[in-house]
């Protein structure tokens, strides 16, 4: 704990939420960065639209990574969002350095979302469980918003 703080919630609690936190922030970190190899690395037929897609996916990312570093720090600990904490604990899919084409880079990016938002509704559970309704929530809303994203992204996918 890095702090002592007036909020009523018991450290065995805020401990339990950091866990979920961190866990999330992580994969947070690293889709983020999956967002920016996509962004930078897109070819092909609808290279303007996707490239900017996924800058705005980016965006949407650091947001989650932001709402999740500082609920950890909100309860007293310190968000750790080092390169080598988020390599050694991203539950997500490696990206393929090989992806070029729109497609490619759609289908990675779509798994890796995909499986955020189950972690993310997983988290939301759990948080419940721990007595974090505002942790619950901010899952909530984080699950919400990956959904919305992963449409944007399988819409591209989806058979004329």
């Amino acid at each position: 704990m890095s702090y002592i703080s007036r909020l009523d919630l018991s450290e065995h609690v805020r401990k339990q939420a950091c866990g979920l936190l961190q866990a999330r922030l992580s994969d947070a970190l690293d889709l983020e960065a999956q967002a920016k190899q996509a962004h930078w690395n897109v070819k092909g037929p609808h290279f303007l639209q996707l490239h900017e897609l996924f800058d705005r996916l980016h965006g949407e990312i650091e947001d989650f990574v932001d709402m999740l570093a500082e609920r950890i720090t909100t309860l007293g600990h310190v968000a750790d969002g080092r390169i080598a904490t988020t390599a050694a604990n991203s539950t997500l899919y490696g990206y393929p350095l090989e992806a070029s084409g729109g497609e490619a880079h759609l289908k990675a990016l779509s798994a890796s979302l995909g499986a955020f938002g189950k972690a993310a509704r997983d988290a939301i559970d759990q948080a419940s469980l721990a007595g974090d309704a505002d942790t619950a929530d901010l899952f909530t809303q984080i699950s919400r918003e990956t959904d919305k994203q992963l449409w944007f992204l399988e819409a591209h996918l989806q058979a004329h």
